[in-house]
């Protein structure tokens, strides 16, 4: 273990507690390796089998962002004496190969470490103040965290001395419903339904869609996805329909801006996009809003909008609305939230997707970050409620300095150590396997995709949304 100094934080009654990080996505295992780079004692609890378990969901994806920019600096410093091969670097990998190549390889590290233990299998299903619950004030900012967590023994219950919640938005898909819940019918369909990009180069998958009536829901860079996916079917299986449901009243600006795009992945992608739903293979319905979801007679579906539009003989609903964050298990502490995004709320008005884009993110971190709730964090994905677009780089940035200020270095947790330009660059998920090269896939920033995950050039020593595909990339 690396000598480090004695801080304030370390001296008090909690220091001998762990840090609990929920979540062992790309942010998550980077607070895990700048707590370790530290001396702490950190506990990172994953809900899923693996590490990235939900960027294994979309593992056919490829990101927009090159290696450089998906590696946090302080995790590369714990692989390498471990014979870890750092990737190309100006390569752009798959969501698979981000698994494979370097988030595998980083939680056995942190593991094989005294400081850290990553466990699997371990939903946390409750967070609080030990002994409290949200309604006392007395001694509650000197109280350990109670964090509820279910695993394959069962319930158990863990003391944690500063708790960061890396677990992104992944497993809360929006619905197709206009309302912001379940259309009518919705849940009882549900075999019939995909919440984010099929991977159409998987056997089954094609056998799911070809031929098929198919309802896409959504717009942005995840339904330029889907567009063309659908589209390169299609060219197979001529039987192939497809039916495109926008809420707005026009398709306007969905493919973005093509050959004026800033960034050419973007552009590229748009303009495949475009040239799919004017195939003559796709139908696009404006004003769409869902509102039920009934079975024909044939067993076929019709979708119902709320003002009375139909569509009908469906046969299969692919739903790419947008991904938000889970508070369930955080209904015992005490948050501030944007009322609208859901985000934490000095971040909202920086990252509105109606005005902003996904580049013009200052770098921030635990002043930013901090809740009601003393040593409680929202990073990653996460803290951007459910705006669209999120920097992987900027996500570095936050844990780095959380981590240091759990750790009462405060002069290290105020300095800024990313600095972005001024447009940002997008990754997130570009076409699929055997797809045009990562200078020819699409991008995300501006055109308000489901989910992105996004990052920056770095500037000094600074190393996700794919764009619906993504996981929550806490």
């Amino acid at each position: 273990m690396t000598a480090v100094p004695q801080s304030s934080a370390q001296a008090s009654p909690l220091a001998s507690l762990p840090v609990v990080i929920i979540g062992a996505g790309p942010i998550g295992l980077a607070a895990a390796a700048n707590a370790q780079a530290r001396g702490m004692s950190a506990v990172v609890l994953e809900a899923g089998p693996a590490a990235g378990a939900s960027v294994s969901a979309w593992a056919h994806v490829r990101l927009f962002s090159p290696w450089s920019e998906l590696v946090d600096p302080t995790a590369e410093k714990l692989l390498a004496p471990t014979g870890w091969v750092a990737p190309d670097q100006g390569a752009y990998p798959t969501g698979g190969d981000w698994v494979a190549d370097y988030l595998t390889p980083l939680a056995s590290a942190l593991d094989a470490t005294d400081e850290v233990q990553v466990r699997f299998d371990a939903r946390v299903v409750g967070v609080g103040r030990a002994s409290r619950d949200r309604m006392v004030d007395s001694g509650r900012a000197d109280d350990a965290f109670a964090v509820h967590v279910d695993g394959p023994s069962g319930r158990e219950r863990l003391l944690a001395r500063a708790v960061i919640d890396a677990s992104g938005t992944w497993t809360k898909p929006n619905p197709l419903g206009a309302d912001g819940y379940p259309a009518l019918g919705e849940p009882e369909v549900a075999g019939r339904i995909t919440y984010g990009i099929p991977d159409f180069t998987d056997p089954q998958v094609v056998a799911r869609f070809a031929g098929k009536h198919v309802a896409l829901a959504g717009k942005g860079a995840s339904a330029q996805n889907v567009l063309v996916g659908l589209g390169e079917l299609a060219a197979q299986h001529p039987s192939t329909k497809v039916s495109w449901l926008l809420r707005r009243p026009a398709v306007g600006d969905a493919f973005g801006g093509g050959d004026n795009d800033q960034l050419e992945q973007r552009g590229k992608l748009g303009q495949d996009a475009r040239t799919a739903a004017a195939s003559g293979l796709v139908t696009t319905l404006t004003q769409f809003r869902t509102g039920s979801v009934d079975t024909q007679v044939d067993g076929r579906l019709v979708l119902t909008s709320v003002d009375g539009q139909q569509v009908v003989d469906v046969d299969e609903v692919i739903v790419v609305t947008g991904f938000r964050p889970d508070f369930t298990f955080l209904s015992e502490v005490r948050l501030d939230l944007d009322p609208a995004l859901g985000a934490v709320r000095v971040l909202a008005d920086q990252i509105r997707p109606d005005l902003h884009s996904c580049g013009d993110v200052a770098p921030h971190g635990h002043r930013e970050l901090t809740q009601p709730e003393p040593h409680l964090y929202l990073v990653g994905m996460k803290s951007y409620g459910r705006a669209p677009s999120f920097l992987a780089m900027t996500g570095f940035e936050q844990v780095r300095s959380v981590v240091a200020a759990i750790d009462g270095d405060l002069e290290a947790a105020d300095r800024v150590e990313l600095v972005l330009p001024e447009t940002g660059v997008c990754g997130g998920s570009g076409l699929f396997d055997g797809a045009p090269a990562a200078s020819e896939a699409g991008g995300c920033c501006g055109t308000a995709p489901a989910l992105s995950i996004v990052s920056a050039p770095e500037a000094i020593t600074i190393g996700a949304s794919p764009a619906s595909a993504s996981t929550s990339c806490g």
